[in-house]
């Protein structure tokens, strides 16, 4: 499947990180290895790595590999995680969650 490596030629991906097809399964070349098209069929809506994995049953460096490949086609996009620094503070979930239990 990866042909011996064990690093995706191209892109960083977390286990977070979505993944998102830019073709439908009908768009893919017919030669595509079998994996790299159910990834394309997965990925018509976002998906994370690690969800990836879990559905294709392989280990992560793979799919990691795999999905290097068809970033290098241009068959997918993806999406990194939002930096720690712009997520919401504690102080913002603790007055969400008093809110939500004043109801």
């Amino acid at each position: 499947m990866t042909h011996g490596r064990t690093r995706p030629r191209r892109g960083e991906f977390d286990l977070i990180t979505l993944i998102l097809a830019t073709k439908t399964p009908g768009e893919i070349d017919s030669g595509l290895q079998p994996e790299l098209a159910t990834i394309i069929r997965l990925c018509q809506t976002p998906v994370s790595v690690a969800e990836l994995a879990t559905r294709l049953d392989l280990p992560t460096g793979i799919v990691r590999v795999l999905l290097g490949d068809l970033l290098d086609r241009g068959y997918i996009r993806t999406r990194s995680p939002a930096p720690a620094a712009q997520l919401p503070t504690e102080r913002v979930f603790k007055a969400v969650l008093d809110g939500l239990r004043s109801l």
